[in-house]
């Protein structure tokens, strides 16, 4: 077992070494987009009381890639499949990583023990260690689809699915997409609860296979339970499948919308010198000086100041997002001080990051 440890982890930080030490919104030619409906053919995925899960997120990603072809002429749009076809996981990767592409988008749906009281509602994932045993368990679910591949123990160097062993090597890897990866997680989770109504099951971290192997930023949705009737209901319909393509389109939408802006503004030189001899009228303030901070839990209520969910963190702000009471730790107006601040709040919380404000507001 330590020898097969051993290689994992090495694999995986050999996945890494690969990678361009490049900005994840460095500019180029174009802009590609993968798409990826998961299982299919042999492999149903979750099956519902009337429904599988990879019919319903092959309709989806289709709808989904349609809406950007139709709304941006200049993004590439991949499918890992089209079809109800069974596609390896490294194929998955291979597809996205060959054509260099710029984000990568799983889609699923969530099951559980039909025993138990299914819970309902979306949540989105990025590459990392499984935080809860609900994560770990979503994580082994998805992964399992390498156990309808030949020789899946030689192909993906030792990895057992159901050894809580073989999940060891993702902390020891270092994704530098991950922060592109958990503000485009952040967009889509957001519309799909405000946009599509469904159930907040917020943004998580966990040790997906298909998200381990590729060279970019990428997230994987699960669009809802299909263990629970009503979940299961709503994906089965054609306006449930549209509402749900929509909302992540409409997240695509804004990521690619920031993309352009930083890709054109840090890439072009003489560009960067035009925009700051001249900046454009925003009809923003932007005078006022920003004060960065990090957010590191969300909670439904708010919390008393000695809360063990806070894990020891004091002082602590919050702000309301609609009903839902935002964590942050420390104020700075420097971010390389903030990004100091940062690593230490994510020795205690892996999923914190960075929020901007300006005069007392969450700049978004």
């Amino acid at each position: 077992m330590l020898l097969r440890l051993k290689k994992l982890i090495i694999y995986g930080l050999g996945v890494l070494f690969l990678i361009p030490a490049e900005s994840a919104f460095a500019q180029k030619n174009g802009f590609t987009v993968v798409i990826d409906p998961g299982h299919g053919g042999r492999d149903p995925g979750a099956i519902g009381s009337s429904s599988k899960e990879k019919d319903i997120v092959l309709v989806v990603g289709k709808k989904l890639g349609e809406l950007i072809k139709n709304n941006h002429p200049d993004v590439k749009v991949l499918y890992t499949r089209d079809t109800d076809r069974f596609v390896e996981l490294n194929k998955r990767a291979e597809i996205a990583n060959k054509a260099k592409a710029d984000l990568y988008i799983s889609l699923h749906c969530n099951a559980l023990d039909r025993r138990k009281r299914s819970p309902q509602g979306v949540e989105t994932f990025v590459l990392g260690l499984h935080r809860s045993k609900d994560n770990l368990d979503v994580a082994k679910a998805e992964n399992s689809v390498i156990l309808y591949e030949d020789d899946y123990s030689t192909k993906y160097q030792g990895f057992d699915p159901n050894e809580p062993e073989s999940y060891i090597m993702f902390e020891f890897m270092t994704d530098q997409y991950l922060q592109q990866s958990v503000y485009f997680a952040s967009l889509v989770q957001n519309r799909l609860v405000n946009n599509s109504k469904r159930t907040n099951r917020d943004v998580r971290q966990a040790g997906f296979l298909v998200l381990r192997e590729v060279a970019m930023p990428s997230i994987l949705v699960e669009l809802g339970y299909i263990s629970n009737p009503s979940d299961e209901k709503y994906m089965k319909t054609e306006s449930g499948q549209r509402s749900l393509a929509n909302s992540v389109y409409l997240a695509f939408k804004e990521y690619k919308h920031e993309y352009d802006k930083k890709s054109h503004v840090f890439t072009n030189p003489e560009q960067r010198k035009t925009i700051a001899a001249n900046p454009p009228s925003t009809g923003m303030d932007v005078t006022g000086t920003s004060e960065y901070r990090i957010q590191f839990l969300t909670a439904p209520r708010k919390l008393a100041d000695n809360s063990s969910q806070l894990k020891g963190l004091n002082p602590v702000d919050f702000y309301l997002d609609g009903k839902t009471y935002k964590y942050t730790y420390g104020r700075s107006s420097d971010l390389n001080e903030a990004n100091k601040t940062l690593k230490t709040v994510q020795r205690k919380f892996k999923d914190a990051f960075i929020v901007e404000f300006r005069d007392g507001k969450r700049v978004k």
